[in-house]
């Protein structure tokens, strides 16, 4: 794991943290190509400079997000306001992290891509990259 997220993981409570850290190990082993910083002031991950999933901590539990996760056709995963296409999912407990969800997930967003890397080029229009 990289060291500037080992440090966002850090300043979390403790629950927080063991989510946060489940998060980080299999995402990192889910997207081995992937490029990982904090971003925004979170941890996201990256393929070919586009953002593909990231976590952060909000009053009510990390939130794992996908940003082309409205069109994985997954129930579990919330989808966002509508103006992009992204979906997420809060944990509170790290009993609630299914590991075979997150794999699977992983999966559909290294097929599944919008091109988020061009939105302010495109004035905001989203293009499907996969």
């Amino acid at each position: 794991m990289k060291t500037e997220i080992k440090a966002y993981n850090n300043k979390q409570v403790k629950t927080d943290k063991e989510i946060c850290d489940l998060l980080a190990t299999n995402i990192d082993s889910g997207l081995t190509k992937a490029e990982n910083k904090i971003w925004h002031a979170h941890p996201v991950w990256f393929l070919d400079g586009n953002p593909i999933v990231g976590y952060s901590k909000l009053k009510d539990g990390i939130r794992l997000m996908f940003w082309s996760g409205a069109d994985f056709g997954e129930e579990k995963l919330k989808i966002g306001s509508g103006k992009f296409k992204d979906a997420s999912i809060t944990y509170t407990s790290v009993d609630e992290v299914k590991i075979s969800e997150i794999k699977r997930w992983l999966k559909k967003s290294k097929d599944i891509q919008w091109d988020y890397k061009n939105i302010v080029k495109r004035k905001g229009k989203l293009e499907r990259l996969k």
